[in-house]
């Protein structure tokens, strides 16, 4: 299993890091928030979890050990691979998804992109007790490096598009988020990807 990888960072996409390692660029897929804490020629250090199909090899890669583990956790479930757990971390840090499994949160789950209703009322019935119990660190939040402010926008539209939104709907939502950024920026600020991409996608979730 590869824990980690850390070396200085290659190339970004928008749900992918290339790191490279030894001479090889490790290509790491990411989440939006942990791709907006890398800068390219930055060193990076992210945990990452192998995971191996008859016809891949997929690295996925997070900003610490628990994220890793949460990922890996709620893979336990059935009907949750990889991209699901991914998306879930997308929205919710660790402590936030543990809380919501412990209390029973199905409205913190059905903001997550693939969960409706009955997808969430299933999941929490096989998770509850595997996540285990909040930890208190639900305020360390993804808050995701500073975005410039004048990028925000390409980069909370990629992170969208990312977890499978269409472009037309991932436009609305930066549009509706806009006012939030702006008043940061305003304040002399700058807009956080992370803080953004939540808001943007409870409107979403409004939206359905």
């Amino acid at each position: 299993m590869i824990a980690f990888v850390s070396g200085p960072v290659a190339a970004l996409a928008p749900d992918t890091a290339v790191v490279e390692v030894g001479g090889v660029g490790m290509a790491v897929q990411c989440t939006p928030d942990t791709l907006s804490r890398l800068r390219v020629g930055e060193p990076a250090r992210l945990a990452t979890s192998l995971v191996v199909r008859e016809d891949s090899l997929t690295l996925y890669g997070f900003a610490d050990d628990d994220e890793r583990q949460t990922f890996e956790l709620l893979q336990t479930a059935s009907g949750v691979g990889p991209r699901l757990a991914q998306a879930m971390l997308a929205v919710h840090a660790p402590d936030a998804l543990r809380r919501a499994f412990a209390t029973g949160d199905e409205k913190a789950l059905t903001a997550v992109p693939g969960i409706g209703k009955k997808g969430a009322q299933k999941l929490l019935l096989e998770l509850k007790d595997r996540l285990g119990a909040p930890t208190g660190s639900a305020a360390r939040t993804p808050a995701a490096a500073p975005a410039a402010a004048s990028g925000w926008q390409e980069q909370l539209h990629a992170a969208l598009v990312g977890l499978g939104y269409a472009p037309r709907e991932a436009d609305g939502a930066v549009e509706a988020v806009a006012p939030q950024a702006e008043a940061v920026v305003a304040d002399g600020g700058t807009p956080q990807v992370g803080r953004l991409l939540r808001a943007a996608l409870q409107t979403l979730n409004r939206a359905r």
